[in-house]
């Protein structure tokens, strides 16, 4: 179900319903009434004022839920949208059932729907967190780690990631964090970006080659570096896909009752 194109569903007919009633049915009602007063020779009392004016219940309707679904709209598709976490490919920086905020506006401003973007603000930086719809389809957003920008050389091999021919500093934290037993946990500095990584020092994992990355495409990959499915297996993000800059994280819900307490940025 893509909720965007119901929501801009929703805000057409209430408003189309809203804008008939200003242009033609309340003229309509009010039309009525004094025909109705002409033809009695006095005025009515107010009960029945008040019922002949009364409005359809559809437009009553249209005009209370129209302003909230508009603001609503524009918020999602212009500000910030939520975005709940399904899996783990993003540990330990995203834990699964982590209800996240994305920035709209960071890399332009694009139309609901169809995701055309119409005002260019920025473009994703290397060690961003973005969302965007994934390549082979479409209807699904994703979630990854920004690795290399147009132009970028990309390697993979033996656990280091290369760009550029330089590998990406990268230091041991834990040998087995309680979040994740059997994992190593490491710190990498990539960008301007510190972050925790894990991976999995029995599984030798997905070895690449150097690739370069296209004009206006970006590759991806996931915190968890042995459990992501990523740019390494179904290659580069366009920009066309790009939904935006996960920044935030405000609530988790795992199934249980929600969690307000991993409340926090997303390095």
């Amino acid at each position: 179900m893509d909720f965007s194109l119901l929501l801009v569903v929703a805000v057409a007919v209430t408003g189309l319903v809203w804008l008939l009633d200003v242009t033609w049915w309340r003229r309509r009602r009010l039309a009525r009434l004094a025909s109705v007063e002409s033809a009695n020779g006095a005025t009515l009392d107010d009960g029945t004022r008040r019922k002949l004016a009364r409005e359809p219940w559809p437009v009553d309707y249209a005009r209370s839920f129209f302003p909230v679904l508009l603001v609503v709209l524009l918020l999602r598709s212009f500000l910030a949208e939520p975005f709940q976490i399904p899996s783990g490919s993003m540990r330990p920086t995203l834990e699964i059932g982590d209800f996240i905020l994305v920035n709209k506006f960071a890399y332009g401003l694009r139309l609901p729907v169809t995701n055309t973007e119409f005002v260019d603000l920025g473009e994703p930086q290397r060690g961003d967190v973005m969302v965007f719809r994934f390549p082979e389809d479409p209807s699904v957003n994703f979630i990854k780690r920004v690795v290399g920008l147009p132009g970028d050389r990309i390697r993979y091999e033996g656990k280091q990631l290369y760009i550029n021919g330089e590998p990406v500093p990268k230091e041991l934290v834990d040998e087995n964090p309680e979040g994740a037993p059997g994992e190593l946990e490491f710190r990498e500095w990539l960008g301007e970006h510190e972050h925790a990584l894990y991976n999995n020092p029995r599984d030798p994992g997905p070895q690449m080659r150097e690739v370069t990355v296209p004009p206006g495409q970006y590759f991806v990959m996931g915190d968890n570096r042995d459990h992501s499915n990523d740019s390494r297996y179904w290659g580069f993000v366009p920009q066309a896909n790009i939904v935006g800059q996960a920044f935030a994280v405000w609530m988790n819900w795992d199934g249980g009752l929600p969690s307000f307490d991993s409340v926090r940025l997303i390095p």
